[in-house]
């Protein structure tokens, strides 16, 4: 779950990069309300995925190297 500050929509974004068909899948007010509402709709999309008998998609592994922040 990537979530991220949108001052065009002046909320928090949640992307959920396994997911990509839609850039992003919910939002929030606070960064809390962000994680909660893509916990939420992680667990609907674990749901749809077994009811459709449909393997979920490959997790997306990052870099053993750590990252540099500019």
């Amino acid at each position: 779950m990537v979530i991220q500050w949108s001052d065009e929509d002046n909320c928090y974004l949640v992307h959920l990069p396994e997911f990509p068909w839609q850039q992003f899948h919910t939002h929030g007010k606070t960064y809390e309300e962000a994680a909660k509402h893509g916990q939420e709709v992680i667990e609907s999309l674990i749901e749809w995925y077994g009811e459709q008998e449909k393997p979920l998609p490959k997790p997306i592994t990052f870099p053993q190297k750590p990252l540099k922040v500019a």
